[in-house]
């Protein structure tokens, strides 16, 4: 017996072929779907990672911050302390320069003149004094210049033309002076005498 189908077959396998394709194309959108989802979630997860990580960080330079800001303060207050000590060193041992001034004043004194004064403020020392002419006062100027390591940089600052009298009918001409000296401290004269010994053995290899 011959069995004949009927049946449109044809477009029935038409009709399988759309709905498997169908099918697939919505597993593969399901699985696209499911995959982005994945993907994001992975890249939030990083994000999340990464914003903590960036807190962190933050928080700990902030920490920085604040101990550069407390060692900075700790620095200012060690140089205010050794501003403070060098001062007091400096007056302790600047107790001694009205000495050491006097003794220069005297020995660089030449003959034929007398001082009237001495007066210090600061570091600048202003001698006035009476010279018999005007070469003791350049010998004065000259000896300071030269000789004594408490004084330097002599400069005249006035001579003035004079006269005193010796007796009722004797007068002899004078001249008034003002010269102004730079008073070393005592630290730059144990500086330059440290730096003179550091220089001699090499003079001496030399």
């Amino acid at each position: 017996m011959i069995l004949i189908n009927l049946l449109p077959h044809r477009e029935m396998a038409r009709k399988m072929a759309r709905q498997m394709f169908n099918v697939a194309l919505g597993a593969a959108a399901a699985i696209g779907l499911l995959i982005s989802g994945l993907v994001y979630l992975w890249y939030q997860g990083e994000i999340s990672n990464q914003q903590d990580r960036n807190s962190l960080l933050t928080s700990e330079i902030k920490k920085l911050d604040d101990e550069i800001k407390e060692i900075a303060s700790l620095q200012d207050e060690i140089e205010a302390l050794k501003a403070r000590q060098e001062a007091v060193e400096n007056l302790q041992a600047d107790r001694n320069l009205p000495v050491h001034l006097m003794n220069s004043a005297v020995s660089q004194l030449p003959d034929g003149m007398y001082l009237k004064g001495i007066k210090q403020e600061n570091q600048n020392v202003l001698i006035t004094g009476v010279a018999q002419s005007n070469e003791r006062v350049s010998e004065l100027l000259r000896n300071l210049s030269r000789g004594g390591e408490w004084v330097n940089k002599p400069e005249l600052i006035e001579i003035v033309a004079g006269s005193v009298a010796l007796s009722p009918r004797e007068q002899r001409r004078v001249y008034d002076f003002k010269v102004r000296v730079q008073l070393q401290r005592a630290s730059d004269v144990a500086s330059a005498a440290a730096a003179q010994q550091s220089a001699a053995p090499a003079g001496k290899g030399a």
